[in-house]
């Protein structure tokens, strides 16, 4: 069962309101960190409450609200539009964050069943939110949604295929909701590289700086990086830009075939 929290104050007449999944660290909370401090009103979702909690006191209780629950349950997604609803009277922004990898192998091997499991929260669960999100606001109103994506999901990745193959199906989510949302919703996807997240710890704990080296840009991404690309293109500054999948990777593509 999912678990809302009142939020502060009402936002203020033409301040918007995003909905951020999985936000209570890493990229999520990053994009949920830049879209407060331009003023927008966010609520963040995870499973981890405790954790909801915590980054909700970061963010200003004044301007921010979770509602914990797993990303693919349908009942998680309908409260938590209702509850963004109620408490703020719009959703303007919806940032499709929410994702897992939980094996390590190659394709030949994948158990099905856990493929199964990382396309139901990697793209399903997108696809849910914005379906509830459109329903809800977007389609009288307009809006944005940014599903982020990977750029194992536009070049073959090793070791991580189930999880490159259902970000590949978000970049296609995204042209697909694109077309059909136009012209009041823009669509778009990021495509991040390698960021010092928990989530991505495996491919570089132990070895950032072997890591780092491939990168042209002599670093591995930040959240932040990821933060400020949500934050333009759900802006009116990206106002001419649907469909479209934003590659943040430092460079890194620079390098293919080298």
């Amino acid at each position: 069962m999912s678990t809302p929290v009142q939020p502060g104050p009402a936002p203020a007449a033409g301040c918007h309101v995003a909905l951020v999944t999985g936000g209570s660290r890493g990229i999520g909370y990053a994009v949920a960190e830049t879209l407060v401090a331009r003023g927008d009103r966010v609520c963040i979702t995870g499973r981890n409450e405790d954790a909801l909690k915590a980054a909700v006191a970061r963010l200003g209780p004044d301007r921010a609200m979770y509602v914990a629950g797993k990303a693919h349950d349908t009942e998680h997604q309908a409260e938590t539009v209702a509850a963004v609803l109620d408490a703020y009277g719009r959703i303007d922004h919806l940032v499709n964050n929410a994702g897992t990898n939980p094996v390590f192998g190659p394709m030949a091997d994948l158990d099905l069943a856990v493929a199964r499991k990382v396309f139901e929260t990697n793209v399903i669960s997108a696809l849910g939110f914005a379906q509830r999100t459109w329903a809800g606001w977007q389609r009288d109103n307009g809006g944005t949604i940014v599903n982020i994506a990977s750029i194992a999901g536009i070049s073959a990745s090793p070791y991580v295929g189930a999880y490159g193959v259902s970000k590949a199906a978000m970049v296609n989510l995204t042209q697909q909701l694109a077309h059909e949302f136009a012209p009041g919703v823009r669509v778009n996807a990021l495509a991040p590289a390698v960021v010092k997240t928990k989530f991505a710890a495996a491919l570089y704990e132990g070895r950032e700086e072997e890591a780092a080296a491939r990168y042209p840009m002599g670093r591995l991404g930040a959240p932040e990086d990821i933060g400020g690309a949500a934050a333009f293109l759900t802006s009116d500054a990206a106002g001419w830009i649907t469909g479209q999948t934003l590659v943040v990777d430092g460079g890194l593509f620079l390098n293919a075939g080298v």
